[in-house]
């Protein structure tokens, strides 16, 4: 299989995390991809987005949610997606409330680098505000440090990005519980070996 990424990307990162936790990431072969300027891509993904995974029968999915769970679907005893009942619905808010953050951040890291006179502040404080607010409803959260599902693999990938785009912002500060499960869960060799970094060549 082969996994279209780029290293900046927390939804990219989210997958690779998932392939580290579920023993698959020496079926994944990656192909680091600029997502803006590789015409490939667009061949593959109508959306021209990463992640994108092209199975081994040339199939391709590509949204990150999707690729985790048939990710899941390839090991002995699927975990990160849980069965019907109230932990896969804790499960499945826990990824989309960290997805959702995730673009958010996308969003402001984008618009803070255009000039001034094409900022719109309105927009920019909304983002800020709605990153703050995901950030104070984790800290309520019990996030597990072992038996991981896709809601911590999700929360996971957002911090580190957070890290990777801000390092100069505290986000620790306020959130001391949500701070303490990250420094637990940043040791495991699945996050050491998908940091984000800058592309090649940057």
């Amino acid at each position: 299989m082969e996994l279209w990424y780029a290293p900046t990307s927390p939804f990219a990162r989210k997958v690779r995390i998932a392939t580290h936790e579920l023993g698959l990431a020496d079926r994944i072969r990656l192909v680091e991809v600029d997502p803006w300027t590789d015409v490939r891509l667009r061949t593959l993904n109508p959306l021209a987005k990463v992640p994108t995974l092209v199975l081994e029968s040339g199939e391709v999915l590509y949204e990150s949610g999707v690729l985790c769970e048939y990710l899941d679907s390839l090991t002995p005893e699927p975990h990160l997606f849980p069965a019907a009942g109230p932990q896969r619905w804790r499960a499945l808010l826990l990824q989309g409330l960290a997805d959702g953050a995730s673009t958010v951040a996308s969003r402001l890291f984008a618009d803070e680098r255009r000039p001034a006179n094409q900022r719109a502040e309105a927009m920019l404080a909304r983002f800020t505000q709605a990153i703050d607010a995901a950030l104070r409803a984790l800290e309520s959260q019990a996030l597990r440090t072992d038996s991981l599902t896709i809601g911590e693999v999700s929360v996971a990938a957002l911090l580190g990005s957070l890290d990777f785009r801000w390092p100069e912002r505290d986000w620790r500060a306020p959130c001391p519980r949500l701070a303490a499960w990250f420094q637990q869960l940043d040791a495991r060799p699945s996050m050491r070996d998908t940091r984000h970094r800058l592309p090649a060549g940057n």
